[in-house]
């Protein structure tokens, strides 16, 4: 068996589809082939530019047959590229012929392991739409749950499990460390508090629970549950989930327990009963002990490339696949984006890598735009989005915009923060390196992403306003623009 094509894109994630879109806009005519290990994929929708060159969107799922004409899909999984011929094999056996390959399989959770078998059933990684089902089934008799992490992912869970008693450890001094500082970890905690003591009942939402697999026979199902991995899950994927527990009083809706500085030290079974028991230690030494259901794993994740190539692919001290400024491999005509990949070109002055749902769809988009103007012999340029960092999120119920080098990364010790904190409304946050904003953390509906996305890239000198440029009664939006 083979098929042939122009383009072949391996992955169904935000990257993969953003890169096969971008190919069917460049060049309509030619063949494109998305190859997913699942039928369920990933796309970007209702794409809202919050300043010039920072949007936030949505991501949907939707089947295989339902993406953009031009498309086409294969369910299977790599297992094999031969560079050199060009020509790339599944695991069914299945031989495409390709002049172009991207590399668009994403990244693996790292899950914490205790060594035994039987106690690493009771623990689930969040990474994809089939774990989140998986724990919302494991929630519904749990009464107590541990989250181990400190990013996204386990931000969010932590203020949206509801109904059931939350143990929260992390390995820093405060929540959310992936994305902001000590001061908006404590407007976060404040706000939730509050939010806590005067909401009573939890809005009913509407419940997502078709998926396209369940229209499956009941064996396939079990087999792409067990072989395949879904695309990773998208901004404000909470939203469509019942994340309750076994717990129906309202003191289980307060904030969770949150361990600082410490970390899962020895997981044992308890002798009576089906709970966990959890030895915790902390920085200074002691070990604390708590009882819990399940694990929850929210530790980040790793490229995933488990898939042979006939020659090395160079790969990145983090173990991603190393590419250029134009998504380039070290193997000719295979280009890699989104989680799998690391950034081996030099980072701008306001730019570094994360692994983020919209480095990913500007990744994809890069990718599909370089082959394409191989193909046509056209020289194309990086996009002007990878010049400065930005970022859209929610957490803890709040709009965030993180921008440039928001927590003085790669700065040194060398720049000055300007706060300004409105409790239970906003959190902004500055970072000054010589008198220029070189990043900012925007909580709440500032107002102040374009304002603050035109001053780092103009470098604009703000020494002359001192601490006023934050200032509540000086309009900076209008005084800049």
């Amino acid at each position: 068996m083979s098929r042939n094509c122009t383009f072949l894109v391996v992955g169904g994630g935000i990257a993969g589809v953003s890169c096969a879109e971008a190919l069917t806009i460049c060049c309509p005519n030619e063949t494109i082939l998305l190859l997913t290990e699942s039928s369920v994929v990933k796309s970007v929708t209702n794409l809202v530019p919050v300043a010039r060159y920072l949007h936030k969107f949505d991501v949907r799922e939707q089947n295989v047959s339902d993406l953009r004409a031009g498309i086409g899909t294969i369910v299977d999984q790599l297992a094999y590229i031969n560079s050199g011929e060009h020509w790339a094999r599944t695991k069914t056996g299945l031989v495409i012929n390709y002049r172009y390959i991207c590399l668009c399989t994403g990244g693996a959770a790292k899950l914490f392991s205790t060594g035994e078998n039987e106690l690493n059933t009771r623990i689930i990684g969040i990474r994809d739409t089939d774990s989140v089902l998986e724990l919302q089934r494991r929630l519904a008799s749990a009464k107590d749950v541990l989250i181990l992490g400190n990013g996204g992912i386990a931000s969010e869970l932590a203020h949206e499990l509801h109904d059931v008693n939350v143990h929260w450890v992390i390995k820093d001094a405060h929540i959310s460390a992936t994305f902001v500082d000590p001061g908006a970890a404590e407007f976060f905690q404040l706000a939730k508090r509050e939010t806590d003591q005067t909401v009573t009942t939890k809005p009913a939402t509407a419940i997502k629970r078709m998926r396209y697999s369940e229209l499956l026979p009941r064996a396939e199902q079990e087999e792409q549950k067990q072989s395949r991995r879904g695309a990773a899950l998208g901004p404000d994927w909470h939203r469509t989930y019942d994340l309750g527990g076994g717990v129906a009083d309202t003191a289980s809706r307060d904030m969770p327990k949150i361990y600082y500085n410490s970390h899962i030290e020895r997981v044992e079974q308890v002798t009576t009963g089906e709970a966990l028991s959890i030895s915790l230690k902390h920085d200074d030494g002691s070990v604390q002990r708590l009882n819990c259901d399940f694990i929850v794993s929210a530790t980040g994740v790793q490229p995933r490339h488990d898939y042979e190539t006939d020659k090395p692919l160079q790969l990145a001290a983090d173990g991603g696949i190393k590419v250029d400024e134009m998504m380039n491999t070290n193997l000719c005509d295979v280009y890699a984006a989104g989680d799998v990949c690391t950034a081996g070109w030099p980072n701008g002055t306001h730019w570094f890598q994360m692994r983020l749902w919209t480095q990913a769809r500007q990744m994809g988009a890069m990718a599909g735009r370089s082959m394409a103007a191989v193909h046509e012999g056209e020289t194309v340029y990086q996009d002007f989005c990878f010049e400065l960092f930005g970022h859209v999120t929610q957490l803890f119920g709040f709009p965030v915009v993180l921008l440039g080098r928001f927590n003085g990364q790669d700065l040194g010790r060398d720049y000055e923060l300007l706060v300004r904190c409105t409790r239970n409304k906003e959190y902004i946050k500055f970072v000054l390196h010589q008198g220029r904003l070189r990043g900012a953390i925007l909580i709440g509906d500032t107002d102040l992403a374009e304002t603050c996305e035109n001053l780092i890239l103009n470098g604009t000198d703000l020494t002359p306003y001192g601490d006023d440029i934050l200032n509540p009664d000086i309009d900076i939006e209008d005084y800049f623009d």
